[in-house]
């Protein structure tokens, strides 16, 4: 078993044990049928529809990587939303549409990361900052309303699809694999964790500090940029209000989930996206187990609760002290000896 596939091992486990527990209550759970030219099914919704979480946690699993925290990913998503739909509406066409909301999520990023890296503000004032500010810079781009488009090459990046698999998926699947071979095949990503574990020890051992935190604010920017796009071309408008609210405290979730430590160091991007994955298959779980809607979230929170606890470490530990203190008690022992404790 490889290095990764067992840092990921906890994740895929309570992913499938979500799967097993959701088929019970819904057994058509795993059908997936081909129609029109695309997949569908319950499993294909939760890997499209989990896409602006999953792009969320990639750019936010390098951020928390360096022990910080981005609170403006949501927001960023608005933005860039808005200035795509405002793009269309204009008349400038797709692709200008994408370059410039990309442009915008990666002049956030960059803002969040000059903040902490030059200025010395923490990361989660910093990023706070853009998160209560962005959305009255998105309600001004749309004059605070539902801004509309009817381009349909725009809305495929939402709701089309590459032989039966929805792009939103193909494009975090992309993002995700692009990242973890950047950062785990060159040095970038030991230089990450090193910021996170010291990042004064770093500096004295000739890193960059100031360079690489504005890095991974950007790439934060982009990945939300990303999702901001994904999200107004499903639904070929932009919400300023309501386009990615909250979503980064999913997105945290998410890298939490995905046994990533808040305190910064070691990281797994696929993990993280795994994070996504599971908390998006508990949302539709919940939805076609015919739960009330007022439970969703109680029960949501509960479920995401003993996940965390099953995959604590120290917990870990206790299940580990036990086993051994249980396979000691059941040694035999020397005729003659006595336990002196």
């Amino acid at each position: 078993m490889t290095r990764a596939l067992r840092r990921c091992l906890p994740q895929i486990l309570t992913l499938l044990a979500l799967v097993a527990l959701v088929s019970i209550f819904f057994p058509q759970f795993l059908a997936i049928s081909f129609e029109n030219g695309r997949l569908t099914g319950p499993v294909v919704d939760i890997v499209k529809r989990g896409a602006p979480v999953a792009l969320l946690a990639i750019g936010m699993t390098l951020v928390i990587a360096t022990r910080g925290i981005d609170l403006s990913v949501g927001t960023v998503m608005a933005i860039s939303g808005a200035v795509a739909a405002w793009t269309l509406a204009a008349g400038w066409g797709v692709f200008p549409a994408v370059l410039l909301a990309i442009v915008a999520g990666l002049t956030c990023g960059l803002w969040n990361g000059c903040l902490v890296a030059y200025v010395g503000i923490q990361p989660i004032v910093a990023t706070l900052i853009l998160m209560t500010s962005g959305r009255g810079i998105a309600q001004l781009i749309t004059e605070g309303r539902i801004l509309t488009f009817s381009d349909p090459a725009f809305a495929w990046i939402g709701s089309g699809t590459v032989a039966g698999v929805p792009v939103p998926a193909l494009l975090w699947l992309v993002t995700g694999i692009a990242v973890a071979f950047i950062m785990r095949r060159t040095a970038l990503g030991l230089l990450v964790e090193a910021i996170g574990i010291n990042r004064s020890a770093s500096t004295v051992a000739g890193i960059n500090a100031r360079v690489l935190l504005i890095a991974v604010y950007a790439a934060s920017g982009f990945c939300a940029a990303l999702a901001g796009i994904v999200a107004t071309a499903d639904i070929r408008g932009a919400d300023a209000n309501n386009a990615g609210l909250w979503l980064e405290l999913d997105a945290i979730l998410a890298v939490v989930i995905g046994g990533n430590s808040l305190l910064g160091g070691r990281f797994s991007v696929a993990a993280s996206i795994l994070g996504a994955l599971i908390i998006q298959t508990v949302d539709t779980g919940i939805l076609l187990a015919g739960f009330p809607s007022e439970y969703n979230l109680v029960i949501k929170a509960g479920l995401v609760l003993v996940i965390l606890l099953v995959q604590s470490p120290n917990l870990s530990q206790h299940w580990h002290w036990l086993r051994m203190e249980i396979r000691r008690q059941r040694e035999p022992k020397p005729i003659g000896s006595r336990d002196t404790r």
